[in-house]
């Protein structure tokens, strides 16, 4: 049912007052919100509420509709161009004992005074997948004695080049890929559960919209499944998702225009009004914290058990990791080669870590490394003896040059986005394991910034030397592991490892793929960047 508009814009100052007094609307008692000047590649961290506060960090406009709303993001449409693209920070403090729904109800309010968005719901048809069953499937019926999910499954020895790295609540465990396919053992799952957990499944590519149970199935049900990903090597032939669900279980997997509820921006301000005086005071410190304690040690050389575990509240587990890896976290660097002066052995010293950050009586929300990396950084010079500089150095690093542009203007007026399409468009099915971007109206600049780590290759930022002005459509497909593949065993869990290079079937590498779709090229050159130099650091920990 249509509503009618919502007219939420209000006056700028948020009044700190509790809410349940007559007429009045609930508001949060004390919110900041400023804008996120990280690069537009950097996804959203999930929104965390605790207690009586709510977080959200690296969060465009699209995504705190959703959140307010609770609607999925490629469920709101409208707006200006910079919807998705521009980023924020929000944290917020609720009265006491706010339920999760009155949070939303706040953030309503938030959103309309700080922004002055106005939006109301609306219907129009939206591309999903659905899943769909003809008169004789091929599940077996569960009998309820296995535990329920799907989990991938190893077609070989977990040693060696084409092992992926699954991490779970428990650790990490090595899924053996090969012949370019990979497996998953299903029990005791719906297909309601099923469909939810399509889009998760390794290399499936079916973007960002849901799909859906329309199976009319009931109860829960067996079964194995198996296709390919792209990878070279395939000599048995290659078999897509979708061709594995309906031959190998008897379902479709198909796409359809469905008829949506959306959330429809009439208006929206891109500078948030400034926080009200005493925000700063009626929250929590953001500073940077250390660990409170820590146990460190060097890992059991025997042991093959790897972990990197982030937890909510501040606590990290490691197991196995190389000494290198926490250096590059320390530092912020998620891929090796951007920390100068580490000793060789830094690759191989492999160490245990149990630590938790340190309390300030404040909520405990939600981690990453940015939060840990403080804390890293202060462990490596109290228990190594790390020493470090900062300097300028010259490093390799990449333009991205127009030669031949093959991209369409984009309109003025068009929302700016780049996404995962719901399917690669004329990818053959030995294609299936590509990444692909569809781009609206996207600047060139802003294509730069995303490229930025796509691949292992991309490890520094690219300069925009393109001269386009305005925003292009495009689409955009490679495969990140066109001639290398990823190991991911014990002895590299921390970067990649090039092998030998990839099968054509496999794909364009990124560089490839530039050049040949979108008429670009990465040009290769120097930039002078400020990055840390190791002085000294212990081979090992002094003792707990």
């Amino acid at each position: 049912m249509m509503r009618s508009a919502l007219k939420l814009a209000a006056a700028g100052v948020l009044a700190l007052t509790t809410f349940g007094q007559t007429g009045e609307k609930p508001r949060f008692l004390a919110a900041d919100v400023h804008v996120n000047g990280r690069p537009t590649w950097f996804g959203a961290r999930p929104a965390s509420s605790r207690g009586d506060y709510l977080e959200a960090k690296d969060v465009t406009i699209a995504d705190l509709i959703g959140l307010a709303y609770d609607t999925a993001v490629s469920q709101v449409v409208g707006g200006p161009t910079w919807l998705e693209m521009d980023r924020f920070d929000v944290l917020a403090k609720a009265p006491p004992r706010t339920s999760p729904e009155q949070q939303k109800a706040m953030l309503q309010i938030l959103l309309a005074e700080r922004f002055k968005l106005v939006v109301r719901e609306d219907s129009r048809p939206v591309p999903q997948y659905a899943l769909t069953s003809g008169s004789k499937h091929k599940l077996k019926q569960a009998d309820n004695s296995e535990a329920p999910g799907c989990t991938p499954q190893s077609s070989g020895t977990a040693t060696g080049a084409n092992a992926l790295l699954r991490l779970t609540d428990d650790g990490a465990t090595l899924v053996q890929i090969t012949d370019g396919t990979i497996g998953y053992k299903c029990r005791n799952i719906s297909m309601a559960a099923f469909a939810a957990g399509i889009r998760g499944m390794f290399a499936a590519n079916l973007g960002i919209n849901p799909v859906l149970d329309q199976t009319g199935l009931a109860g829960n049900w067996n079964f194995d499944l198996k296709y390919s990903i792209g990878l070279p090597g395939a000599s048995s032939g290659t078999v897509s998702i979708f061709e594995a669900i309906d031959k190998q279980l008897g379902l479709k997997l198909e796409a359809k225009q469905i008829p949506t509820t959306v959330m429809l921006v009439e208006s929206v301000e891109r500078k948030p009004i400034d926080n009200p005086a005493g925000t700063a005071e009626a929250l929590p410190p953001s500073g940077p914290k250390l660990f409170d304690v820590a146990t460190i040690k060097v890992a059991n050389p025997d042991s093959t058990r790897v972990a990197y575990t982030m937890q909510p509240g501040g606590r990290l587990n490691a197991e196995g990791m190389p000494l290198s890896y926490f250096i590059n976290r320390a530092f912020g660097q998620r891929y090796t080669g951007e920390v100068f002066g580490m000793p060789s052995w830094a690759d191989t010293v492999k160490i245990d870590v149990v630590a938790q950050l340190a309390s300030d009586g404040g909520p405990q929300f939600g981690v990453d490394n940015e939060t840990f990396a403080p804390a890293l950084l202060g462990l490596l010079k109290e228990r190594f003896g790390m020493t470090y500089h900062m300097e300028q150095r010259e490093l390799q690093a990449y333009e991205l040059v127009a030669e031949k542009p093959k991209m369409k203007r984009g309109d003025p007026e068009a929302r700016a986005w780049c996404k995962p399409p719901a399917q690669v468009p004329g990818a053959p099915p030995a294609a299936q394991g590509w990444q692909a971007l569809i781009c609206q109206n996207i600047a060139m600049t802003q294509f730069a910034e995303l490229l930025y780590q796509r691949t292992f290759d991309l490890k520094s930022p690219i300069a925009n030397a393109t001269g386009l002005e305005g925003g292009w459509d495009f689409t955009l497909t490679f495969n990140p592991t066109a001639g290398r593949v990823v190991a991911r065993s014990a002895d590299s869990v921390a970067g990649p490892t090039p092998i030998a290079p990839s099968d054509p079937v496999a794909g364009y590498t990124i560089f490839e793929a530039l050049e040949k779709q979108l008429g670009l090229k990465l040009k290769k050159g120097k930039r002078s960047m400020l990055v840390p130099v190791v002085e000294h650091i212990d081979e090992a920990p002094s003792d707990n």
